[in-house]
């Protein structure tokens, strides 16, 4: 449930970047979702496709035109970035998917504070952007080597 929670907080820091980690995760073997309903993370193209959307993600959040992830469509995408992947983490049970939401909520609202105060820090966002991009890959690296 801790990982589960865990990747969540990732999702909710950067919503493609959790599943592209998990379907990396599942691809490598690292993680067994063979025997789930999430066994299509790591089957396929599954793993490609995901890596791109991250990729895309961070490339798009550089964007001033990019909304905020507390906006209906970025907020909801956390949340169902972080079900699917703690649900994985805890093997497809339902407490792992709600455990995932909880810590996408909290990774979307506290990362939204966090990034505003080292941007002003910064007197820039590019930095804290490029910041969060590294904890979020960093961190969600860290919960599949643990899982």
């Amino acid at each position: 449930m801790v990982l589960a929670f865990l990747i969540g907080i990732v999702a909710g820091l950067r919503a493609m970047s959790a599943p592209a980690v998990v379907s990396w995760a599942a691809h490598l073997g690292w993680i067994d979702l063979s025997a789930t309903w999430l066994a299509w993370l790591g089957a396929g193209v599954a793993p490609w496709v995901l890596l791109l959307l991250a990729i895309g993600e961070m490339v798009a959040d550089q964007a001033p035109s990019t909304p905020s992830r507390k906006a209906p469509v970025g907020f909801g995408t956390r949340l169902v970035t972080g079900a699917i992947s703690g649900a994985a983490l805890g093997a497809g049970g339902m407490g792992a998917l709600v455990a995932g939401i909880v810590g996408a909520v909290a990774g979307t609202l506290g990362g939204y504070e966090v990034r505003m105060r080292m941007a002003a820090a910064f007197g820039n966002d590019r930095p804290a952007a490029f910041l969060e991009d590294a904890v979020a890959v960093g961190l969600g690296l860290v919960i599949v080597l643990a899982a």
